[in-house]
């Protein structure tokens, strides 16, 4: 770990960072450009203690989650993450592997979409950034770790992750699902961590299992959906879809019909969304 270099990274990359490039106001008491570390650090997902000391050549040895969640914060490219991780003495992520870094020019856009219900999902179904309306729509769909990070799992094989959906809903969502795991697995192959989802849904879902025999071709990503919130009660959303193709990740916006029912329900989630965070 080269501290030293470390520190003048970070600290390089968070003064050319501005603002408007991660949604925030600039507001008249900003002397300089650049975030400051707190900014920074709320980015990532962390305490500002545990950014000034990194950048003050002091902290601790960041462990590759931090490290993502740096990427994440601070934007960077695949390229500038990986000389972060070696900076930090990590071997560099596997890009064919690890598909959990979010391109900047994507997280430009989700910064923008902060009153909208907005998310960053890979080709895995796992969700890899969200706006705060989106989590209040759906859940910080984020904290999950393992196989269950992946929608597709938990889909098949916790009964939570249906409940936001009805019920006669349900079959339909499964082939959707089972249909683009499909695409994963025949785009990825055998030595994937598709595959590995697969072979765990085989053996603990016998509905995905008669799904996958019957070789599912996904049509639309993001046809309209019903939704069933617990605060708010049922709503019917359109998903627009912007696809990054060197990435294999999406972003999904919500919206509803205008002056709608559910366009009501969905501004008032988005106050919610923002009284949380």
């Amino acid at each position: 770990m080269d501290r030293a270099q470390l520190a003048s990274f970070l600290r390089t990359r968070r003064e050319a960072l501005q603002p408007e490039d991660v949604g925030l106001p600039r507001g008249r008491r900003r002397r300089t450009g650049g975030l400051r570390r707190e900014e920074v650090a709320a980015l990532s997902g962390m305490s500002t203690d545990y950014y000034s000391r990194l950048e003050q050549q002091r902290g601790p040895h960041p462990s590759e989650q931090m490290l993502a969640a740096l990427a994440r914060g601070l934007r960077l490219s695949l390229a500038e993450r990986d000389h972060l991780f070696q900076l930090a003495g990590h071997a560099v992520p596997h890009r064919a592997v690890r598909a959990d870094h979010v391109n900047p020019g994507m997280m430009r856009i989700l910064d923008r979409l902060h009153d909208t219900p907005a998310q960053v999902v890979n080709h895995l179904g796992e969700t890899l950034a969200q706006t705060a309306p989106a989590v209040a729509l759906l859940g910080d769909e984020t904290r999950h770790t393992g196989l269950a990070s992946s929608v597709h799992y938990r889909w098949f094989t916790d009964p939570a992750a249906r409940l936001l959906h009805p019920a006669a809903d349900h079959a339909t969502q499964s082939r959707l699902i089972a249909a683009h795991l499909h695409a994963a697995y025949s785009r990825d192959g055998r030595a994937s961590r598709a595959a590995a989802i697969v072979d765990a849904l085989l053996a603990a879902s016998a509905e995905f299992a008669e799904l996958w025999r019957e070789h599912p071709v996904p049509g639309s990503y993001c046809p309209p959906k019903r939704f069933q919130h617990r605060e708010v009660g049922s709503l019917e959303l359109h998903c627009q879809v912007l696809v990054d193709p060197d990435q294999s990740q999406t972003l999904l916006v919500y919206t509803a019909v205008p002056g709608s029912e559910s366009d009501e329900k969905l501004r008032l989630l988005s106050v919610i969304g923002a009284q949380r965070v």
